[in-house]
């Protein structure tokens, strides 16, 4: 074995603790597939819940909403119980909904099903996170980035999967509820059999007693104290709060952009059914080279986090407002790339990181602060939506006012190939995407103002190189 194969063995922890990076990137994987799961597969289940699409996009807000109420305290939960149990949960959790959903017939059982998911994810989000740091202590951050990745492979290959079987027809579309099932039964029994060095940690805490409790206190404030020893000239305490609202716009542009850009594209645009999944696609393979980018331009050439966000928030609103005004299949896909890459190739991460820079203080504490913001957007984005399809639904299908709406809608329906409740859709999607590009404007103004401060706060310029040994 060489030094550079012992450095990293090393940097693992061990042979045993390989397993439990096994239990955090299944949970990823799986995680990618249920973020876009009742999106992907909206027609079909439509069909058995008896619902509209804005019953759809009411559902998956009760996703968020169980994120935005659980997610800070199964963080705290966590490391009081520990990772094990905590994954365990998470991963019954997922099992369940994904059987429920597909068998179910009852809209509000559903609903249901879609709020376990949320607090499934918050199971996860709470302890896995930190299972992997834990993990991977050579290199924590690298253990987080690589979180972001598998939840791309799977965003990626799944939508391009539910196309093939609902072109299958029948019941073949099922089959895209059950792998995931599956991969949810197989992580349980992962997570429960695997170790996790916290929990091992936290019987030595026992029996060290509050001895232990004080160093790990010790560390925290420490860590706190060094980062706050960057300051030249304290930044103001009121900046905490668009630094969490930061979690809410990033949360907004990326999530909402996951959710519709299928239905825009098939609804708005007139793409095929197999080409409006790609686009989705499209979107998690741009951020999973975002990913890769981001990495290197932080790690070799030293970029400041600020800078990269400023970067991403740039080209949000640039291709957020090319795919509104995209007059073709291909500018539409382009943006559909250039979407992922910007607003979901690290975005909110960076807002993680931001936070802790501009308000020194425990990282649990400032991660729930900015989860708790994130959940709410994931709540709140799926209402706006289903209420936007509601008002266009009435508009173009009841006819209530169609001298309002836009002559490409009436086109669109005339033509044969779409029908009022697809281009209802449509619209209501284009007018989601709209709002991340306020919320995009809204974001970069916020950054522009703490970059025009950096240098008073930190003594030198956010876009110039970190020096050694920062890690902001």
């Amino acid at each position: 074995m060489n030094e550079s194969t012992l450095k990293t063995w090393n940097g693992l922890r061990g042979k045993k603790y390989l397993l439990t990076l096994v239990v955090v990137y299944l949970a990823y994987l799986t995680h990618g597939i249920q973020a876009i799961v009742i999106s992907q597969n909206s027609e079909n289940l439509q069909a058995l819940w008896g619902t509209n699409s804005a019953g759809i996009s009411q559902a998956i807000s009760y996703t968020g909403l169980a994120k935005f109420l659980t997610v800070w305290i199964c963080g705290e939960i966590s490391d009081k119980v520990g990772r094990k149990k905590m994954a365990a949960i998470g991963a019954a959790l997922y099992a369940v909904s994904f059987i429920v959903l597909m068998t179910t017939h009852s809209y509000t059982l559903a609903c249901v099903m879609a709020f376990l998911f949320g607090a499934a994810t918050s199971f996860f989000d709470g302890s896995l996170y930190a299972a992997a740091q834990e993990s991977w202590i050579a290199s924590p951050g690298s253990s987080v980035i690589l979180i972001k990745g598998f939840i791309s492979v799977s965003g990626t290959i799944y939508p391009l999967l539910v196309a093939s079987l609902r072109a299958a027809g029948g019941t073949a579309w099922k089959t895209g509820l059950i792998l995931p099932a599956v991969m949810s039964v197989i992580l349980l029994i992962v997570a429960i059999v695997a170790p996790y060095s916290y929990d091992e940690e936290m019987k030595a805490k026992k029996a060290s007693g509050q001895a232990v409790q004080k160093k790990v206190k010790g560390a925290l404030d420490a860590d706190a104290q060094a980062a706050a020893a960057r300051f030249k000239v304290p930044a103001p305490k009121w900046l905490v709060v668009p630094l969490a609202l930061m979690g809410f716009i990033n949360m907004s542009t990326m999530y909402s952009a996951q959710q519709f850009l299928t239905r825009y594209g098939k609804a708005y645009a007139g793409m095929s059914d197999l080409a409006a999944s790609g686009l989705t696609s499209l979107y998690t393979i741009g951020s999973l080279a975002a990913v890769l980018i981001w990495a290197f331009a932080m790690a070799k050439l030293r970029w400041r986090t600020l800078k990269i966000l400023m970067i991403d928030l740039c080209g949000s609103i640039i291709f957020y407002a090319l795919a509104m005004l995209a007059s073709s299949t291909i500018m539409i896909q382009v943006a559909a790339f250039a979407i992922g890459f910007f607003a979901a190739g690290g975005a909110l991460q960076c807002g993680v990181t931001l936070i802790q820079e501009f308000h020194p203080g425990p990282k649990g504490r400032n991660l729930g602060i900015y989860y708790t913001f994130m959940g709410l957007s994931s709540y709140i984005m799926p209402v706006f939506a289903s209420a936007m399809n509601r008002r266009y639904i009435a508009t173009i299908v009841d006819g209530n006012d169609l001298s309002g709406v836009a002559q490409r809608v009436v086109d669109l329906v005339n033509n044969g190939t779409l029908t009022p409740q697809l281009v209802a859709e449509g619209l209501a999607a284009r007018y989601c995407l709209m709002i991340n590009l306020i919320f995009a404007l809204l974001g970069l103004l916020f950054c522009l103002f703490l970059v025009m401060n950096y240098k008073k706060w930190f003594g030198q310029s956010a876009m110039a190189a970190k020096n050694p040994g920062e890690t902001y």
